[in-house]
């Protein structure tokens, strides 16, 4: 048998658009396909449950594409530092080939190419996870960029990206020695999903509907279901979290089942047949802020253990496990904050104006470390993003990258109306107090009491109070932004 080709999959779970699949292809060779669950070295961080779930059916789907392919996916657990060198020993592989990560986990990668090389393996790494890779999209004194739009003015100018690849018909595959046997594992042995208790039953509800799911079969139809139905009107829409308005493509970029330039160019060729190019270019911005996270990433390192604006780490967050675990549960008194917080719990998912709005309340009205809240998030989403979670806590915080005003503090009330004006998003998820009238439905404290009677709502007790004032907390965040200003 010829030595073979191996194919490392990481965060790329698909078959289409995957240069480290194609490039193994083309060396002529049999392919081995494996993925290694890695939650013990350092430089990873573990997935949280959610997010957990997700990677079960997203190697499902990709295993069952790699079989109609006559090839197989093998499954290994540990540290890939320890398992990769003897995959490769027992294979007697020729190559191995990967694409590449931008987080601290790279290290990983660079000893691992530095080491098999020098075996005389040849190692290749690719792009493959973003539209342009950190360092292809520079300021004009070759640094990167530290504000967002201006970075986006410039990757689109180099647009558009290279033509996604196509799925290959069919992959020569190659023998799996006996050897591994004892290595591999089955990915109900991975044991992603919860057993007991069985947690998981909103996020199937939502995410199995209509025949889709997880995994690069369901990424494409969700792609191609936005761009029909959705990408007109997008720029208007994509605020408004009471409206079926926007992809839903995040956890599918989030395991690489679909890849940001196959969105664009979907995208691209929508605007040429006369999707309106103000509803391109949105669209196109929100994949922009992913890249954008990225290149945080890579050029600053850990974005979730550490304030990038360093003046914040003299900020007084105040320690208040209650108040932490109201807002974890929905229990704020704040009708949009609470149904964003319920509907993260029930579909592992929340709308992103209300992502905006819940960190706003947390960092800003109660004064909370935004890390809380970005580990909160990590737990519970399952498009939990090592680049776009704490990139996005931090602008709202105000000590990460182009967050300026830094003080800046969200109404929740008024971003309510304006976002959910006939209150419908908080209906469905805070039901308690749906039979409010529009005008007080994001303020039901300011309800008269017939109002509340002919509701059902009792205030402190079938729906909560307020935990905090308004106007104290934000107050009491200004007062807290003066302090680490004048240091």
């Amino acid at each position: 048998m010829a030595q073979p080709a191996l194919v490392w999959f990481r965060d790329d779970l698909r078959v289409a658009d995957n240069p480290a699949l194609r490039a193994a292809l083309d060396s002529g060779r049999p392919v081995l396909c494996f993925f290694i669950f890695d939650d013990s070295s350092p430089e990873i961080r573990p997935l949280g449950g959610a997010a957990r779930w997700w990677l079960h059916g997203s190697l499902a789907n990709l295993a069952d594409n790699l079989d109609k392919r006559g090839n197989r996916l093998h499954l290994f657990s540990g540290a890939a530092e320890e398992l990769v060198p003897r995959i490769v020993s027992e294979t007697d592989a020729a190559a191995l080939f990967w694409n590449r990560r931008y987080g601290p986990e790279r290290e990983i990668d660079a000893r691992l190419k530095k080491r098999l090389r020098t075996e005389g393996l040849e190692v290749r790494s690719f792009p493959g996870r973003l539209v342009y890779e950190p360092g292809t999209v520079l300021n004009q004194g070759g640094g990167y960029y530290k504000v967002f739009t201006p970075f986006n003015r410039a990757a689109v100018a180099q647009d558009p990206p290279e033509t996604p690849l196509p799925a290959p018909r069919e992959l020569p595959r190659a023998s799996f020695p006996k050897a591994l046997d004892a290595l591999s594992v089955t990915l109900e042995e991975l044991a992603l999903e919860p057993r007991g208790p069985d947690w998981a039953g909103g996020m199937r509800e939502t995410w199995e509907k209509d025949g889709a799911g997880r995994g690069e079969d369901a990424a494409h139809k969700r792609l191609k279901a936005f761009i029909a139905d959705h990408l007109s009107g997008y720029a208007k829409n994509r605020d408004r979290p009471d409206l079926d308005a926007t992809s839903r493509l995040s956890p599918h970029l989030r395991f690489g089942e679909i890849t940001p330039r196959q969105a664009v160019h979907a995208a691209l060729a929508a605007k040429t047949d006369g999707a309106p190019a103000g509803d391109y270019d949105s669209f196109r911005a929100e994949i922009g802020w992913r890249d954008f996270s990225y290149q945080l990433l890579f050029s600053r390192g850990g974005l979730h253990t550490r304030n990038m604006n360093d003046q914040f780490d003299a900020m007084p967050w105040r320690e208040d496990d209650s108040a932490l675990r109201a807002w974890q549960e929905g229990r704020t008194g704040f009708p949009v904050v609470d149904a964003g917080m319920r509907q993260l719990w029930h579909q592992g998912y929340m709308h992103n104006r209300v992502r905006m709005i819940v960190a706003s309340f947390l960092t800003k009205h109660l004064l909370i470390d935004w890390k809380a809240g970005e580990s909160w998030f990590w737990d519970t989403l399952v498009d939990a993003d090592p680049a776009n979670n704490p990139a996005g806590w931090q602008w709202v915080a105000g000590s990460g990258a182009d967050a300026q005003p830094y003080y800046r503090i969200f109404n929740p009330m008024t971003q309510g109306e304006k976002f959910d004006p006939q209150g419908d998003y908080v209906r469905q998820w805070v039901p308690e107090i749906a039979d409010l009238p529009n005008r007080v439905i994001h303020r039901p404290w300011e309800a008269k009491r017939e109002a509340l009677e002919a509701a059902g709502v009792v205030l402190g007790e079938t729906y909560p109070k307020p935990i905090v004032i308004h106007e104290d907390g934000r107050k009491r965040a200004l007062a807290a932004f003066e302090t680490i200003k004048r240091r």
